[in-house]
């Protein structure tokens, strides 16, 4: 694949794509698909054909548009947005397209869900189809990958990298481009890269609405991200709970080889890159680096203590670079428009964009992708449309199970990995919960606690012994049959995991205990000592 190949394959498609005078897209991504939007697809497909206008007017699948909680949704080329879509609305919408909009099906697109975000990693969702190479590189695909190929040097590379100030999305916010230099730098016969996709936190779907919608972006940024550091071979390793993500990636595979831009001597360079997926069996533990490295090998995905890190011995024992799904989708953008172009955007040091998952008690559930330094309260009442029913904002929890519970007090607060860490939370992948005044923050600090023990390798005794004591504390608090001594106890075995346990699960289980207990604490007293849940969740009466 030349840059004149490649140029040649846009064109054609833009050509091709010009002459339908109409379309009509439909979101295909799990949400949406769980709630029938494959038969509005067909539907619409079959209406076209009825009425002969399948040279003019198309229905085409896209990835994820982002309010799940209004799906199925359909878009259309004059930028009209419908929700709750059902397969009988085909014939009005077709009918829309020459007149004016279906009124009862209208999603305004004037409303903060949408102005307030700044789409970088997912600015193809809900536009190009997911399993067309050629919809990808109409959309500029591969572009960067060819640049890149043919006018870079590695060094060059990680540079923009570098000046970009892209941190790894995937939870500990590393410097990406010192990650890759470190893997450049490092000496091995072989090198690899390693897509972490194994998205496990409670309430997160960021990285598996990337895989379903935008495949070849993530693609494109680990074939960057080889010629970079010097790899020949990669791997993603995504859950086995996704199997559309896992079904889409492995055709993005196959096109790609298809038309030369996976294989060997890639834009006839020497260049070659040989990508492969692996399954996870859903276990929370192989999202961190050295457990997903010892479950591709084929072994029980358990952690080992680092150093070495991976950079330096990673599979196999050779040099390994692992990033998440959204950090490499950022990297084609990057290069692309430049290291400095995204610097620009976000905080002096959490740069760029973040994908987060809105769950919870918030009108708007979805999938969103805004600045850093925007601040919670922006992103849970402007962006989020508040919270439903008329009830009180009570709490957001970020980070999923590694995380901690913000309380309102900080809804002023920018979001960036600085700022949430001095208030005991984490970025993490991206999930966030919004809670409201009928959740108790006691139980929410069992629930994640009991994640953690559940979900715990077993390999080391502080998290193994640790989690499932401090899950029978909790469990003994929620029946209002604890006493202070057993807070003062828990409090103790939550600084004992956070500094003796192996891995970060470990390490991190405690903070939504400790941030509950430490924004909360009138909860965990009324529990103890008026034997009562202010939320009305646990009961009220005193256990025998």
């Amino acid at each position: 694949m030349t840059p004149e190949e490649l140029e040649q394959i846009c064109q054609t498609e833009r050509e091709a794509q010009a002459q339908i005078t109409r379309r009509v897209n439909v979101c295909v991504a799990a949400g949406c698909l769980s709630c029938q939007s494959q038969g509005v697809k067909d539907a619409l497909d079959k209406e076209i054909t009825a009425r002969g206008l399948e040279k003019r007017c198309q229905a085409k699948g896209v990835g994820c548009m982002g309010l799940c909680s209004e799906g199925p949704l359909v878009s259309t080329d004059s930028g009209v947005l419908y929700k709750n879509v059902a397969a009988g609305d085909a014939g009005e919408i077709l009918d829309s397209l020459e007149t004016k909009p279906v009124e009862r099906l209208l999603c305004p697109t004037n409303t903060p869900f949408f102005q307030r975000q700044t789409k970088i990693v997912l600015e193809n969702c809900g536009v190009i189809d997911p399993e067309r190479i050629e919809d990808y590189i109409a959309a500029s695909g591969y572009s960067a990958l060819i640049y890149v190929l043919t006018e870079l040097l590695p060094t060059q590379v990680i540079e923009q990298v570098v000046k970009s100030g892209l941190r790894g999305r995937g939870g500990a916010g590393y410097p990406t481009g010192l990650k890759w230099s470190t893997v450049l730098k490092a000496s091995g016969t072989q090198k690899y890269v390693i897509c972490n996709a194994d998205e496990g936190d409670p309430g997160a779907f960021m990285d598996r609405s990337v895989l379903e919608s935008d495949p070849h972006r993530v693609l494109e940024g680990m074939m960057i991200a080889a010629y970079a550091v010097g790899a020949s071979e990669g791997y993603i390793y995504v859950r086995a709970e996704y199997p559309l993500a896992v079904k889409r990636i492995r055709i993005a595979i196959r096109q790609a080889e298809r038309l030369g831009l996976l294989g060997s001597n890639i834009s006839g360079t020497r260049f070659g890159f040989h990508v492969d997926v692996r399954l996870g069996a859903g276990a929370f533990v192989c999202g961190e680096e050295t457990a997903l490295i010892t479950s591709i090998e084929g072994k029980r995905g358990t952690p080992r203590p680092r150093p070495p890190y991976p950079a330096q011995q990673g599979l196999n024992g050779e040099p390994t670079l692992i990033n998440n799904v959204e950090t490499f989708a950022n990297i084609p953008p990057i290069i692309r428009n430049g290291g400095d172009w995204y610097a620009k955007i976000g905080t002096e040091k959490s740069k760029g964009t973040k994908v987060f998952a809105l769950a919870g008690r918030v009108m708007n559930t979805g999938l969103v992708e805004v600045p850093m330094g925007i601040t919670l309260r922006e992103i849970v009442f402007e962006v989020g449309g508040g919270i439903p029913d008329g009830r009180g904002f009570k709490a957001v929890q970020t980070g999923g199970p590694s995380g901690g519970c913000i309380p309102a007090e900080f809804l002023d607060m920018p979001v960036d990995y600085e700022s949430l860490a001095r208030v005991g939370s984490i970025m993490g992948s991206g999930g966030m919960i919004v809670m409201d005044e009928t959740s108790c923050m006691v139980d929410v600090a069992k629930f994640f606690m009991d994640f953690c023990m559940t979900e715990s390798c077993g390999k080391c005794i502080p998290c193994r012994v640790g989690t499932y004591q401090m899950k029978q504390l909790l469990e003994l608090i929620t029946k209002r049959a604890a006493t202070s001594q057993d807070v003062a106890q828990l409090e103790e075995l939550c600084d004992l995991l956070k500094n003796t346990s192996l891995c970060g699960l470990g390490q991190s289980a405690p903070n939504p205990v400790l941030s509950t207990l430490r924004y909360f604490g009138e909860e965990y007293k009324a529990h103890v000592e008026a034997h009562k849940c202010p939320a009305g969740v646990c009961g009220n009466r005193v256990a025998e």
